[in-house]
């Protein structure tokens, strides 16, 4: 009997931020690994713009990129993603990159991992531009794909009344043995959450952290 149910599935991961990874992706990637999957995470920025710095604070505006660098470089660790790339765009400024440059880098990623599955955020229903951003150039990429050779697309959303738009969920993922590895990687981003805050003192079989971060959902993209 094979025990590695995904071993031929190749993954591509495509966010704009350290941390966007941790709490919606984190559990089903560990798991994907677990049964045999090779993931790659491209995090397009360093979220070098972002306003937390840890509490207490211990980053600054010159210091946050190079940490944040370090706590995405652990949360990938945590959760056993054996290819990480930095692709160097900045924080916020997605929407405005020149589309084209955006859109080769993801199509030079494509070619060259042949991904079967890509996650990514549901352009228009994930609250940040660089979010809704990152997802549209994804979408707009693979699009120009003959059909038989796209990946399948699965996206993340949490706006306001999004599945009133949308719809509910298509696919749900049971990661609560896969804790460890998820909140491994919420709390590597140190400096943008507090574990302490999100876990105190509860074991990883404690109900409420069960319910809240045992399952995770997405969308599958569903192409014109």
């Amino acid at each position: 009997m094979n025990n590695k149910p995904y071993e031929n599935e190749r993954i591509l991961v495509i966010y704009p931020h350290p941390d966007d990874e941790a709490f919606s992706v984190a559990g089903t990637l560990a798991k994907y690994i677990d049964g045999g999957a090779y993931v790659t995470y491209a995090c397009l920025t360093l979220g070098e713009m972002g306003r937390n710095m840890g509490i207490p604070p211990f980053a600054n505006r010159v210091t946050l990129p190079a940490i944040r660098k370090v706590e995405l470089e652990e949360s990938a660790q945590a959760i056993g993603i054996q290819d990480l790339r930095m692709l160097g765009f900045h924080d916020k400024m997605i929407e405005f990159e020149d589309a084209h440059l955006l859109d080769s880098r993801i199509m030079d990623l494509i070619e060259e991992l042949k991904p079967t599955i890509v996650f990514t955020f549901y352009p228009g229903y994930s609250v940040h531009p660089d979010h809704d951003a990152t997802g549209a150039a994804v979408i707009r990429t693979i699009s120009r794909l003959p059909a038989e050779e796209r990946p399948i697309v699965y996206c993340v959303a949490f706006s306001k009344n999004h599945e009133q738009a949308i719809g509910k969920p298509d696919v749900h993922v049971d990661v609560r043995g896969y804790l460890e590895q998820k909140m491994g990687a919420i709390q590597a981003h140190r400096s943008q959450f507090q574990a302490a805050e999100l876990v105190g003192n509860r074991k990883l079989d404690d109900e409420e952290i069960q319910r809240r971060f045992g399952r995770e959902a997405f969308w599958t993209y569903r192409f014109e």
